[in-house]
């Protein structure tokens, strides 16, 4: 049971809360948690499961930060673009973050019987992939049901007893091997077999802006990659529920779906995030990289995870070749053990590498997904006598983890054809894009018919 105090406190923030959402401000984007007088009538007199984690802050309120939640306008700059999440505007003030989507629910008398949990845990801090145990929210009291305790990340029949309607609010960054849209599904699945209903609380999508990379091909299907869409889908999660039922990728059809839209948000919004949506993304710069950075988990280069700028610089121990000195800054790095990276690659070790955290957001930008930084790790690890010239394939990780993100067999093919008919090394940054927008090229056809499929989901501008 709430304190009666906190009850009150939470109430009238919520009043407060739904006046913004439909206030004059026309600026600001207002997120589907902040609806209320559209989602709890869906809500009443139903026990209610929530899907969330420490992202699910309403309206991404927050008080004293360096660089405030939403729109990034003209004046935001590079330099901000690196400012950690969270990092308050004063160091002698603490951030004062917002009301939680589970506490406003509560102090609006909603029977919450259950949150599922991501990979990352509820509270957001667990490394990759690691296993993390169904436990109890010691704040409120209702049992978190994880969804990474397990090997098929899927709810147990047992769980899906326990509640009439689902409430989805989390940030997602809209990258196909970025797993919180693939939990989504699979309880859109379980709750389709079961007869529950659906309300996705949208949020913005920071790489809505744009649609790009390969198609998944589905013999690639995994943990990280679940359905036929671009690499970077550009899609809000609400409408990404909204393509998974129309498009038939339920197995069981029926599904009460309920969205809903923020407001103000278009698919032009470029919007900067409020805290860390999982551990290895730091700062908004990162959520930019990451479509490309991403790459290096499918390769022996390390893209930084146990340092302070994962997806911001990339590296490995024998990295000396020359490469593209264009393409960023060098750097000599050593991963540590810590929160969200506590066995990371190369821990402890001295790498070589490229700093990326002076790339201009604009050249980010324009430059999309990009293989760049790929090919310009593989030429700098091709120098003489070193093991990757004499074995160039074993650049690449094994069990076709490359694969899997990219979503395509042919990437890897290419880049090591590219080797042996000499083109790679380059030793100039012109040559290096070169080779990366000729390889870009090749998925041109699947951006176009990705953009086509999806357009009768779409709920905001573009």
């Amino acid at each position: 049971m709430m304190p009666r105090p906190l009850k009150i406190i939470l109430t009238a923030l919520l009043a407060v809360l739904s006046v913004n959402a439909c206030s004059s401000d026309h600026n600001r984007v207002v997120l589907g948690d902040e609806r209320s007088d559209v989602y709890l009538p869906l809500l009443e007199g139903r026990r209610v499961a929530v899907f969330s984690n420490h992202s699910g802050i309403v309206g991404d309120r927050a008080e004293g930060l360096k660089v405030p939640a939403g729109r990034i306008g003209d004046d935001y700059t590079d330099e901000m673009s690196l400012v950690p999440f969270g990092t308050p505007a004063d160091t002698a003030v603490p951030v004062k973050y917002g009301p939680h989507i589970l506490d406003v629910l509560l102090s609006q008398g909603v029977n919450v019987t259950a949150i599922f949990s991501p990979e990352h845990g509820f509270r957001g801090g667990a490394d990759p992939g690691e296993s993390v145990s169904s436990s109890v929210d010691e704040q409120t009291g209702v049992p978190i049901l994880s969804l990474y305790s397990s090997g098929d990340h899927m709810p147990s029949a047992e769980s899906m007893d326990c509640f009439d309607v689902l409430v989805v609010d989390i940030q997602d960054v809209g990258l196909r091997y970025y797993t919180y849209y693939i939990t989504m599904h699979h309880l859109m699945e379980a709750c389709a077999k079961y007869g529950k209903s659906v309300v996705v609380l949208d949020r913005p999508n920071p790489n809505g802006f744009y649609v790009d990379g390969p198609n998944l091909d589905m013999q690639f299907k995994s943990g990280i990659g679940w359905l036929p869409i671009a690499m970077v889908h550009g899609m809000t999660l609400g409408e990404l529920a909204q393509m998974i039922v129309g498009e038939g990728w339920l197995e069981n059809s029926g599904l009460d779906l309920h969205v809903v839209p923020c407001l103000n948000y278009s698919h032009s919004t470029k919007y900067q995030l409020l805290m860390p949506p999982s551990p290895n993304l730091k700062d908004q710069k990162s959520i930019y990289l990451y479509a490309s950075t991403c790459f290096f988990e499918g390769s022996e280069v390390t893209a930084g995870r146990g340092t302070q700028w994962p997806f911001e610089i990339y590296g490995h121990p024998l990295m000396k070749g020359s490469g593209s000195a264009t393409v960023g800054d060098t750097l000599t790095f050593i991963p540590r053990s810590i929160p969200g990276a506590k066995k990371p690659r190369y821990m402890d070790q001295e790498c070589h590498g490229v700093d990326l955290r002076g790339v201009p957001l604009e050249t980010i930008w324009a430059e999309g997904v990009t293989l760049k930084y790929l090919l310009d790790a593989c030429s700098r690890v091709l120098w003489d006598g070193s093991p990757f010239q004499a074995d160039p394939a074993s650049f690449f990780l094994s069990r076709n983890h490359f694969e899997k993100q990219i979503g395509q067999a042919w990437a890897r093919e290419d880049i090591l054809t590219c080797v042996s008919e000499g083109i790679l090394p380059v030793q100039s940054e012109s040559a290096l894009s070169s080779v990366a927008d000729a390889l870009k090229a090749l998925w041109a056809d699947d951006v176009a018919a990705f953009l086509t499929l999806r357009q009768p989901y779409l709920l905001y501008a573009e």
